[in-house]
């Protein structure tokens, strides 16, 4: 047996829809008992006040790029069949900009909005609110803006392919990076800790 089971066959349809809100609702589990669904957390690591989003999230990443990485080379995972979004440089760079920005002002993601929601807190459902007048705007500029939308397109391509490397030099690359950041981290927490205590 080989994944992924959707695109394989193991999972048929019916199998998919039954999983995804099982899937879905422990995601969103793990992150309220991990305190993401408070806005004042996920804003301290702006300002360096709380870095516990950080640690998680990069520990996910990490551990899905390693997991991902080993199960392919294992025969375990194809990941020629793992659907890569198409690349448009301006238009993403300008939404990825709108997003930080939109995640430092309410303190909470798309994500974290939901879960916040769901455990009752206003903020999640204002942050929703938001996201949903944000969605009928754009679909309502589209048709000016679809120019922007489409344009410098790179297709489905990866960071390794940008850079020339294989993939086992640019997972090697960015686990370095990543033990880096949680070194540096640490030493922010650290010293916070003890000005706290002066």
């Amino acid at each position: 047996m080989i994944a992924p089971l959707s695109e394989t066959g193991v999972i048929g349809p019916l199998g998919i829809l039954l999983a995804a809100p099982l899937i879905g609702f422990a995601f969103g589990w793990f992150l309220e008992r991990g305190g993401l669904g408070n806005a004042p957390k996920l804003a301290g690591q702006f300002y360096l006040a709380d870095l516990t989003v950080f640690k998680v999230l990069f520990s996910a990443l990490l551990t899905a790029m390693l997991g991902a990485f080993w199960l392919d080379r294992l025969g375990l995972l194809d990941l020629g069949l793992v659907y890569l979004p198409e690349t448009f440089v301006l238009p993403q760079a300008l939404g990825g900009a709108l997003f930080g920005a939109g995640f430092l002002v309410a303190g909470l993601c798309p994500g974290t909005s939901c879960v916040a929601a769901a455990a009752g807190r206003i903020d999640g459902l204002g942050v929703i609110g938001g996201m949903l007048l944000g969605i009928a705007a754009f679909n309502a500029v589209f048709v000016r803006i679809a120019a922007f939308y489409e344009s410098t397109a790179l297709g489905a391509v990866t960071i390794t392919d940008l850079a020339g490397v294989s993939r086992g030099v640019g997972v090697a690359v960015v686990t370095v990076l990543a033990l880096a950041a949680f070194a540096a981290v640490s030493r922010i927490e650290r010293s916070r800790i003890e000005r706290s205590r002066a």
